[in-house]
C-alpha cells in the first residue's frame, strides 16, 4: 500500500529513536540501519492510516526484527575471527540516543554493550527498552508478547549480569580529552611505568580486527601486561603504517560516551580505542580496528569539527 507524505513524515520523525533502540539491541550500526529499513518496509506494507499508536507498532516490529537478527548474530560470532567488539559511535552521533540519565548513558557505553552480549535476546530487549528508553513493563510485555511479571523477571536477571559494567565514572568532553592526552603521553613515552600508574591492577585490553587487521586473539589482562602491550602498540613502525594505509593522525574525543583515541588516515577512521574509566583508573581499553565496523565513524568524522591531531604516527 502506498504511503502518504504524512505517513512517511511520521516514520522519519521516529527514525532516530528506532535507530538508537536497534543499535543498543544489536551492537552494530550497520545492522541497526538494516533493521530500521526493514521496519519501514513493514510500515509501507501496512495500512498506516489505521494504526492507532504508530510508535508502539513500530517499536514492536523493530524489536522483533532485532531479536531475529540477534539469534543469527550469535551463530556468526561463534566463527568470528578473534575478539568481537561493538561498532563504535563517535560523539554527537544521533544513533547514541538519549543521554539524560545515568542509565541511558551506561546503556550505550562500550563496557555495557559488551556485557549485553552475554544476555539472552529477550533479556537484552527488556533491559534496553526499560533502562535506556523508560518503557513501562506493560508496554514491554505487549512488544514482546509476554506477561508483565515475565518482563520484570527478565529485567532483574539482565541487571544482575550488567551490574559489573557500571563502575565507570561520568566524564564530560573536556575531562575526556585530558584523560586521553595523559594516556597518550604515557603510551608514547616508551616506558611501562607511566602506563601502569594510569591503569587499574586488573585492567583489560581487547582488540577487534575482524581477521583483517592484526589483533590479539585473546584479551590482555593485568596492568603490567597491558602496559607492555600498549607500549608496543603505540611504537611507530612501517608494518603498522602498511595496515593503516598511511601515517595515522591521532585525536582525542569521545565514543559511546567514553574517552576515546581515534586514529585517522586521509580522513578515514582506522581505529577507535575506548577507555573505560573508574575511580581507580583506566579499567578497560577496547580497540576497534575492523574496517567493516568503522564506516559510520568515518562518515561522522567527515561531518564534524574535530580540531587538530595530537600527533601523527610516523
Amino acid at each position: 500500500m502506498a504511503l502518504t507524505v504524512h505517513d512517511v513524515e511520521r516514520f522519519e520523525a521516529f527514525r532516530p529513536r528506532l535507530e538508537a533502540v536497534a543499535y543498543r539491541l544489536l551492537g552494530s550500526a550497520s545492522e541497526a540501519e538494516d533493521a530500521v529499513q526493514e521496519t519501514f518496509l513493514r510500515w509501507q506494507a501496512a495500512d498506516a492510516g489505521h494504526i492507532e499508536v504508530p510508535e508502539a507498532w513500530l517499536t514492536k516490529v523493530l524489536t522483533n526484527q532485532c531479536l531475529n537478527q540477534l539469534t543469527s548474530a550469535r551463530a556468526r560470532r561463534e566463527t568470528y575471527v578473534g575478539q568481537w567488539l561493538p561498532e563504535p559511535l563517535l560523539a554527537g552521533d544521533p544513533m547514541l540516543g538519549p543521554a539524560d540519565t545515568a542509565e541511558q548513558r551506561e546503556s550505550v557505553s562500550y563496557a555495557v554493550l559488551v556485557l549485553l552480549e552475554r544476555l539472552s535476546p529477550s533479556e537484552r530487549a527488556v533491559y534496553v527498552l526499560r533502562e535506556a528508553f523508560d518503557y513501562p513493563h506493560r508496554e514491554i510485555a505487549g512488544i514482546l508478547d509476554i506477561t508483565e511479571a515475565a518482563s520484570q523477571q527478565l529485567l532483574h536477571r539482565a541487571k544482575k549480569h550488567v551490574a559489573a559494567g557500571k563502575a565507570r565514572t561520568g566524564i564530560d568532553e573536556a575531562a575526556a580529552r585530558r584523560i586521553v592526552e595523559e594516556f597518550l603521553v604515557a603510551a608514547t613515552s616508551g616506558r611501562t611505568e607511566p602506563l601502569v600508574r594510569l591503569l587499574t591492577q586488573d585492567a583489560v585490553s581487547v582488540g577487534d580486527g575482524g581477521g583483517k587487521i592484526p589483533a590479539r586473539a585473546r584479551a590482555v589482562e593485568g596492568a603490567l601486561a597491558v602496559a607492555k602491550f600498549l607500549r608496543g602498540l603505540f611504537r611507530p613502525g612501517k608494518a603498522k603504517q602498511a595496515y593503516a594505509g598511511g601515517s595515522p593522525e591521532v585525536y582525542a574525543t569521545t565514543a559511546n560516551g567514553e574517552p576515546a583515541v581515534v586514529a585517522v588516515v586521509d580522513g578515514r577512521v582506522v581505529g577507535v580505542m575506548c577507555l573505560e574509566i573508574t575511580a581507580e583508573g583506566i579499567a578497560g581499553l577496547r580497540n576497534q580496528a575492523n574496517p567493516d565496523k568503522l564506516g559510520r565513524a568515518t562518515r561522522r568524522w567527515a561531518a564534524a569539527d574535530h580540531g587538530e591531531p595530537l600527533f601523527t604516527v610516523f
